[in-house]
């Protein structure tokens, strides 16, 4: 039996898929770690736990599968984006590593803004400076820790240190490039001009390729600690959107990837690169050669969910909070819930944004909260959705669903309604691993390109078209919009000291 591995380090857990040759998924592993938040607006991981994460859930793949690391053809690689990885000289780590939703950078955005200029940034990288990428991070170290910015040599983003320990290369794919606004999105490389002007160093940034472009080889030390066979070829990959994308068939136009993880994200593919002249979109590379993409990106979607069990029903089931705001009517009885309980990005790029509840009264239950965060989150996605059609882009026929929260049938049908779009369930909920194994069976010689491997893998699920409640929603979503505006004075009125 011969395979590919996809390996995703997302935010919570590193996950490893296996793709058969004949495009089926033969296993899965996972190995679960936690994100610090030493103080206010901070978002911080050690990455020996990515590294940790990845020998165990490659293992466990493979154990579970029942196939030998001399069956794997090669391995594609995804992972959380905009993080910050720092290493020495001998590419050991400096610093845990700052996140994509850590939003203590507010200041080093307005630096960038000001240094490079506002409408030249989002003409040259596609965005506007917001905290979660990955240069101002950079420039936040410079200010804060003279002494590990003097001793940085190499810039990776989370999965790239994942590459490093299994291949000793650095490299990057130019979606994940893309991400850390650094990049010239239509040269697809970095760009000279901002990073001259922000005062990095080129050299501390990596190589970037193509997402099904082979980086490098498994290590002998490597393939000891996974299992995997030493010259194994692991290709570029992709950032985790990219890759998701890639894994639910979202190639080219038409279709969008809406993923419910622990952010939310409205993705659609691009023939060229797009731009929302405010950059409250995000425009970055696909990890597909010659196709770029667009994104709204809300930061605590899935997320969301989690923290209201983990605060308001410790111990209960999602399956059981599920079950009660399904017996609750659409609407929530008027109770809304804004979902950015870590600040946002799509359509408000606010690092001080901050969630609420909002119309309480004595007659909610537990099931109306529920029901009011699965709309809330799915009402933040519609956002993106409205400010994508303000873009020359075609109107999507379906939204393709993937993430945590694609497999509770209420939240996907809550989403169909509110975007008022088919939503098409997929086969796996792992679309960034999944994608990931595409972007390797090229390299394989499983498939010749990845829409023949797309074509012989993406196995869609039940298809849910909008109800009746997709009118009403439209008006919810009207009363959904005027609650930033309206409680934006008292967010920034309390805001703690990100440091």
């Amino acid at each position: 039996m011969r395979c590919v591995v996809g390996l995703d380090v997302s935010t919570t857990a590193t996950k490893a898929l296996l793709l058969g040759d004949d495009g089926g998924i033969l296993a899965t592993g996972a190995v679960e770690y936690a994100v610090a938040s030493p103080r206010p607006l901070w978002s911080e991981q050690d990455p020996d736990l990515w590294w940790s994460g990845a020998v165990g859930a490659i293992r466990s793949a493979l154990d579970s599968a029942g196939v030998d690391g001399s069956d794997v053809a090669a391995v594609g690689l995804s992972g959380q984006m905009h993080g910050l990885v720092a290493l020495d000289a001998a590419g050991e780590v400096l610093r845990p590593a700052i996140l994509w939703n850590d939003q203590r950078t507010a200041r080093e955005c307005d630096e960038i803004r000001e240094v490079v200029g506002a409408d030249r940034l989002i003409a040259i990288t596609g965005n506007d400076a917001l905290p979660g990428f990955t240069a101002p991070k950079l420039l936040w170290v410079r200010r804060h820790e003279p002494d590990v910015w003097s001793r940085i040599a190499h810039v990776l983003v989370p999965k790239d240190l994942v590459r490093h320990r299994l291949t000793g290369e650095l490299a990057i794919d130019r979606a994940d490039g893309a991400g850390t606004l650094l990049f010239d999105l239509a040269a697809r490389t970095w760009s000279r001009e901002v990073v001259e002007a922000l005062g990095i160093d080129p050299g501390w940034l990596p190589r970037s390729y193509e997402g099904p472009e082979v980086t490098g080889s498994i290590s002998s030390g490597a393939a000891a600690a996974t299992g995997l066979t030493p010259g194994t070829p692991v290709v570029a990959g992709g950032g985790d959107q990219a890759s998701a994308a890639v894994g639910v068939g979202v190639l080219d136009p038409g279709v969008l990837s809406v993923s419910l993880g622990t952010s939310g994200v409205v993705f659609a593919a691009t023939e060229r690169p797009l731009i929302e002249p405010a950059g409250r979109l995000h425009a970055f590379c696909h990890a597909v050669p010659d196709r770029w993409h667009l994104m709204g990106v809300m930061l605590s979607a899935a997320g969301s969910l989690r923290w209201y069990r983990d605060t308001l029903a410790p111990g209960v089931g999602f399956d059981e909070l599920v079950e009660e705001a399904a017996a609750v009517a659409p609407g929530a009885d008027g109770l809304l819930f804004l979902p950015y309980l870590t600040g946002e990005r799509t359509p408000h790029p606010d690092p001080l944004a901050r969630g609420a509840f909002v119309g309480l009264t004595v007659r909610h239950t537990r099931g109306h909260l529920t029901r009011a965060v699965l709309e809330g989150v799915a009402l933040g996605l519609r956002d993106s959705l409205e400010l994508m059609r303000t873009i020359d882009l075609p109107d999507p026929d379906e939204a393709r669903l993937t993430g945590g929260g694609s497999v509770s049938p209420l939240w996907c049908r809550i989403v169909a309604d509110v975007l008022n779009l088919p939503v098409v369930t997929m086969e796996t909920a792992e679309g960034a691993a999944h994608g990931a194994a595409l972007l390797a069976q090229p390299a394989a010689g499983h498939a010749s390109s990845i829409h023949e491997a797309v074509a012989g893998s993406v196995r869609t699920g039940p298809t849910i078209a909008p109800g009746p409640d997709a009118v009403g929603y439209g008006a919810v979503h009207e009363r959904y919009r005027e609650l930033y505006p309206a409680l934006a004075p008292t967010f920034h009125a309390v805001a703690p000291d990100g440091g």
